[in-house]
């Protein structure tokens, strides 16, 4: 057997197709492996029905880019790393100044609920717990487990650079969107940093994970595994720092490494 205890995998652009489904085929790797399978996305909690619905059984995941860590059998948030108030309140400032067309959102309420300017474009989300702000003070007016910055006309890559240039170490800056979209969370907030919190409640240690991912803010995440594994559609920056490479996500790429890995 690998010498592994742990896999951890992204979701959208790795553990799921294209098409926002997952495969019969991983689902039967996936209950096959025999080591705990853990998601590690940028998803807030909210979105992890739409998968784990899909699933024989609910993974266990590390949320909103390492803020949060959820336990879906107990439907039950075991920990929650937030961006304080008057954090919040100079960040937007500072993103208001230098972007001219910036649009604002925050993730609340461990990221069960999610609050945006009137600018921001919802596309498919439309819940209770999705709603415009009545004011700009309302967008923070609680902590957050994650704000997300929207430019209209920026480069995907620049802008984000512009705003990990603009508001540095203070906060965490990354993105994993094809857009001009930044997701924002507290100093010290990564899905590497959430995946080693949730690890160390189970004495398992880095070099016993194998990791897979996509887009940049899964740098981190396969940069402190101990196998790093990238999707043959991820981006550059993260190919860059992977320890291999397996196919698309619409290949089975993450059921096609593990199957190899593990000899199922």
């Amino acid at each position: 057997m690998a010498p592994f205890r742990l896999v951890a995998t992204d979701i959208d652009g790795t553990l799921i197709t294209s098409e926002r489904v997952i495969s019969p085929a991983t689902i039967d790797v996936l209950s096959r492996v025999p080591v705990p399978v853990v998601l590690v996305t940028g998803r807030p909690v909210r979105w992890l029905a739409q998968l784990n619905d899909q699933l024989p059984t609910p993974l266990p995941a590390v949320c909103a880019n390492g803020a949060v860590i959820y336990d879906p059998a107990a439907d039950q948030v075991l920990r929650a790393h937030t961006i304080g108030v008057d954090l919040l309140l100079e960040v937007t400032k500072q993103l208001r100044d230098v972007v001219p067309d910036v649009s604002l959102a925050v993730e609340v309420e461990d990221g069960r609920a999610f609050r945006h300017e009137e600018t921001w474009q919802i596309r498919w989300e439309h819940d209770r717990r999705i709603r415009v702000i009545a004011s700009p003070e309302e967008l923070t007016s609680e902590p957050a487990v994650k704000l997300l910055a929207r430019s209209a006309t920026a480069d995907p890559d620049d802008f984000l650079e512009l705003v990990s240039r603009t508001l540095g170490d203070r906060v965490e800056a990354t993105r994993s969107s094809s857009s001009a979209l930044v997701e924002i969370s507290a100093a010290g907030v990564t899905k590497a940093a959430g995946l080693a919190w949730f690890c160390e409640q189970r004495g398992i240690t880095a070099d016993e994970v194998v990791a897979f991912g996509d887009m940049p803010n899964d740098i981190p995440l396969l940069a402190w595994a101990g196998r790093g594994v990238a999707m043959g559609n991820a981006h550059p920056a993260l190919r860059a720092v992977a320890d291999d490479v397996t196919v698309t996500n619409d290949d089975d790429g993450v059921a096609t490494y593990l199957s190899r890995l593990f000899a199922l």
